[in-house]
């Protein structure tokens, strides 16, 4: 049954903006046009979240918000105001009337939808799964697409699997609608995600599992999107919380394609992970979503440190600095990736990431350190007898380095 949220505003245009936009992924949608309908029509249908205009008939969204949260349905039910009135003093009278959250009009749709997922899903979070293991597992993750996510993620899993040995590292590619994990590897998609669509979750064990990966030359070991997204349709959030506990149970390090957008099923991906890297470019558009993604992070409670900045540079000048960029977004970088597009797109075009091409090389080097740095602590101290080529590469640039600090 779909949820459904109560929209209150006394213009029908903007009740019909938000209705268009949330409609398209599967909430119904309740009107009322001021505030005295809000409280009558709310205590009636008890809807799941309330979205409020300021300015209306009766009482204002304020009032409204406050006598909600004075009955027991709901004091704990999302409340979202939604003014033309994005001023600070608004905002802080928003919070304190009690609502959940506080957002501007005229707003972009994919920014609303977004921010209305994470308040139900932190209204009712999904159960927690208990892992067999302790694998870790990273997401790289981006709201705009164009910055480099999957040549990211294939050249993070490849360099892992390169420098821990092969058979300890998965790449899931949960890119629905034209994901290129597998492309970027040069492997034929004989199976994928599909297979699994139209199996129950708990009938899904690391048999069926490791059946529908693919293998790699390197011993990485890949579980792909299905070519076309109508075979993906039937992959759901229990789907994905199933094959996410099966990697991690049989992989010391599992690394996620994730697409761009807040959907059931990446939000289960995401919740289930150790690590997601947010990936930006040096532009004004790729900040926007980075930060429109870090406030639904904040929304769905996911910890500070569980996220990592990463700036792809894919473009070679004209690119906001980071310092501007650290500021707009009041975090600092983590991690940046210089430019270095003909490399990447020529990888592409081979299917050969540049980490396992060009291992020697300042960028098949740069990359290789890179996905170093994403080693569990366990592994970047244990003693190993019979060391990697490319952990031998990476521990002998980290001593030249250190000597020459010296």
């Amino acid at each position: 049954m779909a949820q459904r949220i109560l929209v209150v505003d006394d213009s029908p245009i903007n009740i019909k903006a938000v209705a268009l936009a949330l409609e398209a992924i599967g909430y119904e949608i309740l009107e009322a046009t001021d505030g005295r309908m809000a409280l009558d029509m709310a205590a009636e249908s008890l809807p799941d979240m309330i979205i409020l205009d300021v300015q209306m008939p009766e009482f204002d969204g304020y009032e409204v918000c406050r006598r909600l949260r004075r009955q027991p349905a709901f004091m704990t039910r999302p409340i979202m105001m939604l003014s033309a009135n994005n001023a600070l003093h608004e905002r802080v009278q928003g919070l304190e009337a009690g609502a959940d959250d506080y957002m501007a009009k005229p707003f972009e749709a994919e920014e609303l939808q977004a921010r209305v997922k994470a308040l139900l899903r932190r209204a009712n979070p999904p159960p927690a799964i208990t892992a067999t293991a302790q694998g870790k597992m990273v997401a790289f993750f981006s709201l705009r697409g164009g910055v480099g996510i999957s040549s990211l993620s294939v050249n993070l899993a490849a360099g892992l699997n390169q420098i821990w040995g092969g058979g300890k590292v998965a790449l899931a590619d949960m890119v629905f609608t034209g994901g290129h994990s597998a492309l970027m590897l040069n492997l034929p998609l004989r199976t994928s995600w599909g297979d699994m669509a139209s199996k129950a979750p708990d009938h899904i064990d690391e048999e069926i599992v490791n059946q529908v990966m693919l293998s790699h030359a390197c011993g990485l070991r890949v579980l792909p999107a299905a070519p076309r997204p109508d075979q993906n349709e039937l992959i759901t959030p229990a789907h994905v919380s199933r094959v996410m506990q099966i990697l991690r149970a049989k992989y010391d390090y599992t690394i996620i394609d994730a697409p761009h957008n807040f959907n059931e099923t990446t939000l289960a991906a995401l919740d289930g992970v150790d690590q997601i890297v947010l990936v930006l470019a040096p532009e004004i558009g790729s900040i926007v979503a980075t930060t429109c993604a870090l406030d639904v992070f904040d929304q769905l409670g996911y910890r500070s440190d569980k996220i990592t900045l990463l700036l792809n540079t894919t473009f070679e000048r004209g690119g906001i600095a980071r310092k501007d960029i650290e500021t707009a977004l009041r975090r600092p970088l983590g991690m940046i990736i210089p430019y270095a597009a003909d490399f990447f797109t020529n990888a592409l075009n081979r299917g050969v990431p540049p980490v396992l091409d060009m291992p020697t090389k300042p960028l098949g080097g740069l990359l290789e350190e890179w996905a170093f740095s994403f080693s569990t602590e366990e592994d970047g101290k244990r003693p190993v007898e019979r060391p990697s080529p490319a952990l031998q590469r990476v521990l002998q640039r980290l001593q030249q380095r250190r000597k020459g600090r010296a």
